[in-house]
């Protein structure tokens, strides 16, 4: 869409929004106002740019008579220059997902103890990467290992308001999925050898109620009984659930709480999201793709990122990002990696749209 578009449909939102009988209509006043919020930076930006433009002109018929203003015209250009850049990537087209929240599920994959210990690892760096960003989490449901890991665990991921243009949830997590292996000295090896293992990480956009309508004569529903670390049963009631969509055959479960309504809930939470990536990736060729990078059989040959504990390295192999503070990444100082694969989307993004 060109810039004179948006203009024209920002001032229009604004004029609605400014209607008391728009807000009479909550689901209406929402869109409008999401709709608002994406272009406010984009037309911000763009008014900014013009601010700078005339003070360069003007900048520059004062030089005339004040070399010194010869300086500022400069020092306006760059700025001008920046907010150029600026605009031009937020004009880039977006994910559509981009302002959704995201349900995360880690696995762990070969390397049976340790790989659940590992699953551990990368879900606490990503709670402290989202808390710093100022994110809710939520644990939707979390099958623990025996030492403390996890086998299985899914999180939802959700934005405090609306975010700006590549800010939220979803783009700065999207490219988290895929097979992440570990090298490094397990706590269950006794002569100190190195073992690699794998996670497996699965990220899909938080669906809405409204934008997944599924037929409840299209599921089918199990119940059954709650099991702790080893398969232990922890549950004396059949409070697990687990729903099937027929039509597509996607499977989702839930045993975290304590009643089989609260665990049908989640579970159609997670089965929404799922739906929901399964038909983005159905419609769009390029969410087919980005689908098929996220491996769902965690096999430690095809990975995504490596975390080596004796070098204190993370590697991403998908940009060739490389990094000697895996003790701060784990930490949830995961900005760098983010930013390369943030980066190299967005230039790809910039030279589709420029083709």
């Amino acid at each position: 869409m060109k810039l004179d578009d948006l203009l024209g449909e920002y001032y229009e939102l604004e004029q609605q929004l400014a209607d008391p009988e728009v807000h009479a209509n909550q689901t209406k006043a929402r869109t409008l106002g999401k709709r608002y919020s994406q272009l406010t930076p984009i037309i911000e930006a763009y008014r900014q740019l013009k601010e700078v433009e005339n003070d360069i002109d003007a900048a520059r018929e004062l030089a005339a008579e004040d070399s010194s203003f010869a300086e500022e015209a400069d020092r306006l250009t760059e700025q001008a220059e920046q907010l150029t850049e600026r605009l031009r990537v937020l004009l880039v087209p977006r994910d559509p997902a981009d302002d959704k929240n995201l349900i995360m599920e880690v696995k762990a994959g070969e390397g049976g103890e340790e790989s659940a210990l590992f699953a551990g690892d990368l879900v606490r760096m990503y709670l402290r990467y989202a808390e710093r960003q100022g994110w809710k989490t939520e644990v939707i449901d979390a099958t623990h290992s025996d030492l403390g890991g996890y086998k299985d665990i899914t999180i939802a991921f959700k934005n405090r308001g609306t975010p700006e243009p590549g800010a939220g949830v979803w783009p700065q997590l999207k490219f988290e999925g895929g097979v992440h292996r570990v090298q490094r000295v397990p706590v269950t090896e006794s002569q100190g050898r190195i073992h690699t293992s794998a996670a497996g990480v699965l990220v899909v956009p938080e669906a809405e109620e409204v934008e997944i309508v599924i037929n409840a004569n299209d599921l089918r529903i199990d119940v059954y009984r709650s099991s702790g670390p080893g398969g232990q049963s922890v549950n004396t009631t059949d409070s697990a659930v687990r729903i099937t969509h027929l039509p597509t055959g996607i499977v989702a479960s839930c045993q975290n709480e304590k009643s089989q309504l609260q665990n049908k809930e989640q579970a159609m939470r997670i089965l929404r999201a799922r739906i929901y990536a399964e038909a983005q990736a159905s419609a769009d060729a390029e969410a087919s793709a980005e689908r098929k990078s996220q491996v769902r059989t965690v096999d430690r040959s095809e990975r995504v990122r490596t975390y080596n504990f004796p070098e204190n390295r993370i590697s991403d192999h998908r940009v060739g990002y490389k990094a000697y503070n895996l003790d701060q990444v784990l930490d949830g100082e995961l900005d760098g990696v983010v930013k390369a694969l943030v980066d190299a989307d967005t230039k790809e993004r910039l030279e589709a749209a420029q083709s």
